[in-house]
């Protein structure tokens, strides 16, 4: 690992801002009970967002919506047709969220029953009690913060735009109140060719209307405030009629004109320009512009053992080239794949293996010398790739599949991403073998 210095004129001022939010937030949350029989809650300290070094952070996809949530887009992300009823034959997701713990006004009523014929319910990310909630937990396990997607395809409609400007702006309260950090990540794809000046154009609006980078939970690196931009290299997306890599240089030289660090998501192959990535000589140019590079691994492998030659012959000579450049690598790990209700492909794709799967990635990205790691996703229930609380008792009947999390605690996963966070910051040792979650 390389160290780097850097010019810190803002810190002081950020010091003291998260010094002060964080004996608001203890004041807060003393004398709290816990909400959760399976996890006495210990809260984390206060995340520094002063740099993205050592941090684990989640990518939050805050796109779920419900029937009577108010924002007028029906089953958003539940239900194939969200216009329709959420049920057996219209569903997208292949887990189902653990609702123990959410109050009367979090809970949806679906078409779904339960074993003992119960309304199956599932939460809104429209609701801003939920939105807290989410962040709560990942103070209470220890994960450091949330890079919050924001899908650039979709804020020329005003009801998206709307529920995504709600998500942004409760995620960014929720991560003030409990101590996390928060960033804004926009997703490019759906964008055609003269559309991504769309990007840099939320962002201004953003900050103009919000003062979004002002708040203490903001994320910070090399002393600027971070923005992610996910979809640069990949071969699907630079064919005709797509956006280009001259408007991505274009896009990224706004954000860094303007002050902004840029973190930068990526195909697996970009260093070799192999696999999933483009081959044209101005893609390693372009990406010298950022300060992050972080390669997109989910469907890349499957077991433990092709992480480890992952780890030999992408991610550790990744992290060199990155050296060479002064750049960042931010890994990508997750922690299994599934699906089968979205795509139709086979239940559990990428078994998660009770968390092992999950855990030899954290190792290898620890031991390629990566100090920084991105888990995919924490809410994802659509590809079956979350890590928040899950239930072991789907809905049943009427032909539905869904995963479960092999009859683990639901808060298994929150429990081991908020250990990995340790471990990368060498708090407790290194190993290969996963802990034991109590």
């Amino acid at each position: 690992m390389h160290v780097r210095f850097h010019r810190t004129e803002s810190f002081p001022l950020r010091f003291f801002l998260v010094f002060a939010c964080s004996l608001w937030v203890l004041a807060d949350v003393s004398g709290q009970e816990s909400s959760s029989s399976e996890h006495s809650h210990t809260f984390a300290p206060i995340v520094d967002t002063s740099t993205l070094s050592g941090k684990v952070m989640v990518g939050y996809q805050g796109w779920f919506n419900a029937d009577g949530d108010g924002s007028n887009l029906g089953w958003t992300h539940w239900a194939r047709n969200r216009n329709r009823p959420f049920g057996p034959r219209n569903v997208t997701v292949d887990l189902w969220p653990d609702m123990s713990e959410y109050e009367p006004d979090e809970r949806y009523p679906t078409e779904f029953r339960l074993a003992d014929g119960s309304v199956a319910e599932v939460f809104s990310s429209g609701n801003a009690k939920t939105i807290h909630r989410h962040f709560q937990w990942m103070q209470e396990y220890g994960i450091d913060g949330a890079f919050v997607q924001r899908f650039a395809s979709g804020l020329g409609s005003q009801y998206d735009r709307e529920h995504k400007n709600s998500v942004l702006r409760h995620a960014i309260h929720a991560s003030e109140k409990y101590g996390r950090a928060c960033a804004v990540m926009y997703d490019l794809s759906g964008l055609k060719k003269g559309q991504l000046d769309r990007v840099y154009q939320d962002w201004s609006t953003l900050q103009a209307q919000w003062k979004l980078t002002d708040a203490s939970s903001y994320l910070f690196h090399n002393a600027k405030p971070l923005v992610a931009i996910w979809g640069v290299g990949f071969t699907d997306r630079h064919v005709p009629g797509a956006y280009t890599l001259a408007e991505c240089r274009d896009m990224i030289q706004s954000f860094t004109s303007a002050g902004c660090s840029v973190m930068l998501g990526v195909p697996t192959g970009w260093r070799e320009q192999t696999r999933d990535a483009v081959t044209d000589t101005e893609l390693h140019e372009i990406l010298k512009l950022a300060d992050v590079i972080s390669p997109w691994t989910p469907g890349r492998y499957r077991t433990p053992e092709e992480v480890a030659k992952h780890e030999r012959e992408k991610w550790t000579p990744d992290v060199q080239w990155c050296e060479e450049q002064r750049l960042d690598l931010l890994p990508v790990v997750f922690p299994g794949f599934s699906w089968h209700n979205l795509k139709g492909d086979a239940l559990d794709a990428i078994p998660r293996r009770g968390g092992q799967f999950l855990w030899s990635q954290i190792a290898a990205a620890k031991r390629s010398g990566a100090d920084m790691i991105y888990v995919a996703m924490f809410d994802e229930v659509d590809e079956g790739t979350a890590i928040f609380k899950c239930t072991n008792e789907p809905p049943v009947g009427e032909g539905v599949r869904f995963l479960t999390y092999e009859g683990l605690p639901s808060d298994h996963y929150l429990k081991l991403v908020g250990h990995a966070g340790r471990v990368l910051r060498n708090e407790v040792p290194a190993s290969d073998k996963m802990p034991a979650m109590q």
